[in-house]
């Protein structure tokens, strides 16, 4: 299984130890892709700051964001899981897992950004602010650049297994699995029940439980109708939607009644 999840806005502070080693990121086929980001973005902000203020999306508040892109070579990295914060992460709590769990979560979690591309939990990186949705004066729209390496490692990152897609839609542009790989693709909505929206916060935090669940339990769903199975299991309300022509993939509504 390979769980597909958004990082967060906000971010842990970079560690004191060891600064980022590119060459040991995980998924090495997007090694040159995240070189040019990576260069574009620390000369973006080693430059005008209210230029890079600007690309960013960052407001007054945020203006110390830049200074610390400027630093990414040169910070103390720690692993992914540790920097993204946040509701869903919060929610999914990978510190307090067991061993096994942080095991699978290691294996099956890839989080989806717009300076790496995609990294593992696992990964060591150092605290920064890029989103998807940035467009970088030369590189253009992050979400368009992501999606031809992401084409070309992705499916391998994807094994045979299913795939579970919790991305919101920004981070979804990147790649969108297809073919055989998107009949096994199940995405995921969180929807209060009362009303069928979707609540921002709410929604984050069941995906995180979501995954939680999912690792603490050691359940391995074959493809998105055994994880409907699954998920019923474990408590939740599922409704399905099977894909209406091949090469689609699977939609999943978890209906949940209290916003919490």
């Amino acid at each position: 299984m390979l769980v597909l999840l958004p990082p967060s806005e906000g971010k842990a502070a970079s560690g004191r130890g060891a600064p980022l080693k590119p060459e040991a990121l995980a998924l090495p086929g997007l090694a040159d892709a995240r070189e040019a980001v990576l260069t574009e973005l620390v000369e973006l902000c080693a430059g005008d700051e209210e230029k890079a203020r600007e690309v960013l999306g960052l407001s007054e508040g945020l203006r110390g964001e830049v200074a610390k892109n400027v630093e990414l070579r040169t910070a103390g990295a720690r692993p992914a899981g540790e920097i993204y914060t946040g509701v869903l992460y919060d929610a999914l709590d990978l510190a307090s897992l067991d061993s096994a769990a942080k095991r699978r979560a290691a294996r099956s979690l890839l989080v989806f950004s717009g300076l790496w591309g995609a990294v593992r939990v696992t990964d060591r990186i150092p605290s920064y602010r890029c989103s998807m949705g940035v467009k970088l004066p030369g590189l253009g729209a992050l979400g368009t650049y992501w999606r031809t390496p992401m084409a070309a490692v992705l499916p391998e990152a994807a094994g045979d297994g299913l795939v579970l897609d919790l991305r919101s839609a920004a981070y979804a542009a990147a790649w969108k699995p297809k073919g055989e790989i998107a009949a096994r693709t199940a995405s995921v909505r969180v929807l209060h029940a009362p009303t069928r929206k979707v609540v921002s916060h709410f929604n984050k935090a069941t995906k995180g439980r979501i995954v939680r669940s999912l690792l603490t339990t050691g359940s391995a769903p074959e493809g998105p109708a055994e994880l409907v199975v699954a998920l019923r299991d474990l408590g939740y309300t599922v409704e399905e939607k099977a894909p209406a022509r091949a090469g689609a993939a699977w939609t999943l509504d978890v209906l949940v009644e209290e916003i919490h």
